[in-house]
């Protein structure tokens, strides 16, 4: 399919396919009318449906690369239906991450892909932007085999059309600072957890982040508190204060490395427990798709948050992140996307792949 058609009311097909995209409402959870959607538009190309996914490509032999998006959105916020103005296509989910699927099926459906190469797959998965532990990619990972041949996996989240490569690791750590719960008017009777925690606080304040470089690009060692609760009543004092510390780390580090940074971090606390943890994804080495696609973006960097490029990386796959939306974008109430941004991720991934 073209990404200009004069019989488009916008002038471009891949625009007018963001648009019908993002008026399917796609909720975590509630994947199931997009996903037979994509499954329809795409019917000539063998769909599978895994749960609330659908997996799309057939192999004949040829080298397998794989495309991988998420379906679901999160919550509306006022900004459905999709609208296009200024050079934009505005709407919920248009950077994250309907924009990539768009250009998935449009370089899905072009005859000179299918003509190229490359066998070509497209996973467009469920509950990405839900609990980790309900992410539809490790069903649709398990279920189709074919996945595990892909010589490279490209995960079309947002990126600014950069191309992103590795990501970095996480974890969520309890932190407890206990004290004596006494009456407000007598604190000499009691040990106040709250303020005991001052110091360390301010230290992690200090240590928010800084700079890590891994094989030539910058990636953010970071140590946030998230949440803190602390004290029963105005008039006691606090005898527990339970925070959650977060912690994001290069892919130059283990997960055995990063707990004990996590450990190390607290030891003034109390009590710390490692309630959650991701790991990082490598740097693919010596891959030759991951050069050309490094020559045709122009520009590369890190990714300096957790995406699901990991997850493949677990799997022994080599992984990159590359898409049209625009990070600062995602998850606001404004969210939208340039559509020259699409047509350039549109073009690169054509340039990739015939």
């Amino acid at each position: 399919m073209s990404n200009t058609d004069s019989s488009s009311p916008h002038g471009s097909s891949l625009v007018d396919d963001l648009v019908w995209l993002v008026d399917i409402p796609s909720a975590t959870g509630f994947e199931e009318p997009i996903r037979d959607a994509v499954a329809e538009r795409l019917a000539g190309l063998d769909p599978r449906i895994v749960g609330r996914s659908v997996v799309v490509g057939r192999r004949t032999g040829r080298p397998v690369i794989a495309l991988y998006g998420h379906l679901d959105t999160v919550p509306e916020q006022g900004n459905l239906p999709a609208r296009v103005e200024g050079g934009r296509v505005r709407g919920l989910g248009t950077s994250d991450m309907k924009g990539g699927l768009a250009v998935m099926i449009a370089v899905l459906e072009d005859s000179a892909v299918a003509a190229g190469p490359f066998d070509l797959m497209g996973v467009f998965y469920d509950a990405e932007e839900g609990p980790a532990h309900e992410n539809g990619l490790a069903g649709v990972l398990d279920e189709i085999a074919d996945l595990a041949d892909a010589e490279l996996s490209i995960v079309m989240e947002p990126t600014d059309g950069e191309l992103q490569l590795g990501c970095q690791g996480s974890i969520n750590a309890r932190v407890e600072f206990h004290g004596e719960a006494a009456h407000s008017a007598r604190p000499w009777l009691g040990e106040n957890a709250v303020t005991k925690a001052g110091e360390w606080l301010a230290g992690m304040h200090g240590r928010a982040w800084q700079d890590v470089e891994v094989a030539g690009l910058t990636f953010k060692e970071t140590f946030v508190v998230t949440t803190a609760t602390g004290g029963v009543a105005r008039n006691v004092i606090p005898s527990r204060f339970v925070l959650n510390l977060n912690h994001r780390f290069p892919p130059n580090r283990t997960m055995e490395d990063a707990e004990t940074v996590v450990l190390e971090v607290c030891a003034a606390a109390d009590l710390i427990e490692i309630i959650d943890r991701a790991p990082a994804a490598p740097i693919p080495e010596d891959n030759k798709h991951v050069e050309r696609l490094r020559n045709l973006t122009g520009v590369v960097s890190a990714k300096t948050a957790w995406s699901d490029v990991a997850r493949l990386a677990g799997r022994g796959l080599a992984a990159v992140n590359f898409g049209p939306g625009e990070v600062a974008l995602a998850h606001r109430a404004d969210e939208s996307i340039s559509i020259q941004g699409l047509d350039r991720a549109l073009a690169v991934m054509k340039d990739l792949l015939r």
